[in-house]
């Protein structure tokens, strides 16, 4: 099954990375590519979206923040649909700012600081044959308290990786479940819109947050292990520094 819409959202908070994203979208930070066998440098949002449309999405929108201007400019004359978020108020709502473009169609989801190396085709197939509403990217790590983490059942192999039906989702716990971290790219189906508006935040909405409650009324929520593919991050520094050294040697 082919996923032909897509939702970026460039409207989250850096922390650790404010000295630059304070005047550089995270989405534009440079990382090495290749091209005609010599080395040149590219934002990481160009990663993103070749990924998703050599994955069939042929309809990307950004969601970004106000200050977001320089984002907006390096898509000006480029097939994207652009929608602001008037303030910052979370992934999920990020997300939800989305819903007139994405209609009644199935959705990828990725932030712009995450960049998956593979397997979007696999989790496009899973999402279908198990008639799913979210289909979630996942890595294991060793810090699970700085991520979304998830619980799970039901461990199975489709198309040469885990697969597991997600149980429950946490954002940034203080005590992890498990070692099963979110990687900020999601299949998405347009319940999520219904299931977000029900929440009542207590400060930012998540996107973590409208998934849990997709699973506590019983909505197939499932989980695809990402062990040959790499994960590359451009939210920190540390992660940042190894998205770098790894683009080079990869590109």
């Amino acid at each position: 099954m082919e996923i032909r819409k897509a939702v970026i959202t460039s409207a989250g908070k850096a922390t650790r990375m404010r000295y630059i994203s304070n005047s550089i979208p995270k989405a534009l930070l440079p990382l090495f590519a290749k091209e005609d066998g010599t080395i040149v440098m590219r934002p990481a949002i160009d990663f993103i979206v070749d990924s998703l449309t050599g994955s069939g999405a042929v309809n990307i929108c950004i969601v970004m923040g106000p200050k977001a201007k320089p984002l907006a400019e390096y898509f000006f004359d480029k097939n994207v649909t652009i929608v602001f978020q008037g303030e910052p108020k979370g992934f999920g709502d990020a997300v939800l700012q989305a819903e007139n473009f994405v209609g009644n169609e199935p959705f990828f989801v990725n932030a712009d600081d995450s960049i998956i190396m593979g397997a979007y085709k696999e989790a496009s197939e899973l999402f279908s044959k198990m008639g799913a509403d979210c289909v979630m990217f996942l890595q294991r790590t060793s810090t699970p308290e700085i991520y979304g983490i998830v619980s799970v059942k039901d461990e199975q192999e489709f198309m040469g990786h885990k697969v597991f039906r997600i149980t429950e989702a946490q954002e940034k716990p203080k005590n992890p479940k498990s070692d099963l971290a979110i990687c900020a790219t999601y299949i998405l189906s347009p319940l999520i819109f219904q299931k977000l508006k029900e929440i009542t935040p207590n400060g930012e909405l998540q996107l973590t947050s409208g998934i849990e409650k997709m699973i506590r009324e019983g909505n197939k929520v499932y989980g695809i292990l990402l062990e040959k593919e790499h994960w590359l991050n451009v939210g920190d520094p540390a992660s940042y520094y190894e998205a770098l050294n790894y683009s080079y040697e990869y590109f």
